[in-house]
């Protein structure tokens, strides 16, 4: 059943705020291009389509140009250690239910030395929203490739990578998330839609963001190249709840870009916050029980 307690951030507010409603103070230091700018904007209109206020929100990320987000926000923001944005954010969901806890963070922090507290949030199922920006390539190390992308060539190794390639979606999947999807910075009104969608599923959603970086190449190149292997999910004919489906398409993932929500649990399972909360309830419960 889907929880409709105060933890359930998409259904405690109603109504819109325009993006720059988040935006704080500070402007963006990357790079002229980059695909962030993208991913912020998408962040900021899915959660003013959504509709919670600035100081009901809370930005956690991780280390990378895409960690920079919370400090150019109007919401809490916390920049994390290297790979720590998940237990970090699960920390305040549990401490602070009422607020909507987004996590964003690079694939080299996500995929990489973060990417070991994935399957323990999955398992834990607490009501968060993590982006993996996916620009292939460790922009903070000179464009070092990423676990996730052959194509990057920088850093130490200009002839690309030599080690087999990690999917994102395949390794959320088989992890058995909830909700799991991926979007494109060359496709924004998509990318905004599905992290709208993310952020009202009762649980915890995983996105992974295909964005360009400058220091992986060509920019123009790579957004041609992701127009030009986008595969909408939606005009496939996917069904987002069949998991079967789900992780045969993301098998083949690469060859296309695919863009669109994989799978969506059509039956969510209890969150790790109302657990706590139905724990935190069981004295009293047994007390009342036992008196009455």
């Amino acid at each position: 059943m889907i929880s409709t307690d105060s933890e359930h951030r998409g259904g405690a507010k109603s109504g819109h705020c325009p993006a720059r409603a988040y935006r704080g103070e500070l402007k963006p230091t990357w790079c002229a291009g980059c695909g962030d700018f993208g991913v912020m904007t998408a962040l900021f209109r899915a959660v003013g389509a959504v509709g919670r206020p600035a100081h009901e929100i809370a930005f956690v990320s991780g280390i990378g140009c895409s960690g920079q987000i919370p400090g150019y926000s109007a919401a809490y923001g916390f920049n994390s250690l290297q790979g720590r944005a998940l237990p970090i954010a699960q920390g305040i969901k549990i401490a602070r239910p009422e607020l909507l806890v987004l996590v964003v963070g690079g694939d080299g922090d996500g995929a990489s030395i973060g990417g070991g507290y994935l399957p323990h949030a999955i398992r834990r199922n607490p009501d968060l929203t993590y982006l993996v920006v996916d620009s292939g390539g460790n922009g903070k190390t000179d464009g070092q490739f990423a676990a996730t992308d052959p194509s990057a060539r920088g850093g130490e190794l200009q002839r690309g990578a030599l080690e087999a390639l990690e999917n994102p979606i395949l390794f959320a999947l088989t992890y058995g998330a909830n909700f799991v999807a991926q979007g494109l910075t060359a496709d924004l009104d998509g990318l905004s839609k599905m992290i709208e969608d993310g952020i009202r599923y009762p649980g915890f959603a995983f996105i992974n963001v295909k964005s360009p970086c400058l220091g992986c190449g060509d920019l123009e190149m790579q957004v041609l190249l992701q127009k030009a292997k986008m595969r909408k999910l939606s005009s496939m004919g996917h069904d987002s709840s069949d998991l079967e489906r789900a992780i045969k398409i993301a098998r083949e993932d690469g060859d296309s870009l695919h863009a669109g929500v994989f799978y969506r649990n059509p039956n969510p399972p209890a969150t790790f916050g109302s657990k706590v909360k139905e724990l935190k309830q069981r004295p009293a419960k047994a007390a009342a029980e036992a008196v009455g």
